[in-house]
């Protein structure tokens, strides 16, 4: 006859469900099963909890609301990365997030814009003549896919000396 065995958790240990624990120490989570740690992962890195509370709930060790109560994440975030972990599978975790480009800078409008740049309109004059927001021009400047406005130098001044001050209020009209 098989021998049961009492999940035995260690001081500190938090329980996720009646079998399965967490314990954080030394920067490490180490999640528990029975008295045998399964996984472990640094304290910071959410990947890794993502991925492994989603493999609880999908082998059918954990519900979603034992994740929830366990570590207070929200239901919906469980739900997406279980979703997530059964459309792609656990290498989706730890895929770096694709770069999206700039849907409104493309093909001619882009071409007009660096010519009108390059020619040495400012922002707002290029926004206003192709109606493309400023912020959109700036963010693409800042991104290098767009030359750096030259900027102007400051225009001087004139100031009318003390001398010619005094001579137009004397020919003004008194």
């Amino acid at each position: 006859m098989p021998q049961l065995q009492l999940p035995i958790f260690p001081a500190g240990a938090k329980c996720i469900t009646d079998g399965i624990a967490v314990e954080c120490k030394d920067k490490q989570v180490v999640y528990i099963y029975g008295s045998l740690p399964v996984f472990q992962h640094d304290e910071g890195d959410l990947r890794s909890f993502r991925l492994f509370t989603s493999q609880l709930i999908n082998m059918g060790s954990a519900k979603q609301v034992d994740i929830v109560n366990a570590f207070g994440v929200p239901l919906p975030t469980v739900k997406r990365y279980l979703k997530l972990l059964r459309d792609h599978g656990p290498k989706a975790f730890f895929a770096e997030p694709g770069a999206r480009s700039g849907s409104v800078l493309k093909g001619e409008k882009m071409e007009s814009v660096q010519l009108l740049l390059r020619e040495g309109s400012s922002v707002p004059e290029v926004a206003q003549a192709t109606g493309i927001a400023a912020n959109t021009l700036h963010k693409a400047i800042r991104a290098g896919r767009l030359p750096a406005v030259k900027k102007n130098s400051p225009r001087r001044v004139r100031s009318h000396s003390p001398l010619k001050a005094k001579e137009a209020k004397s020919t003004a009209p008194q």
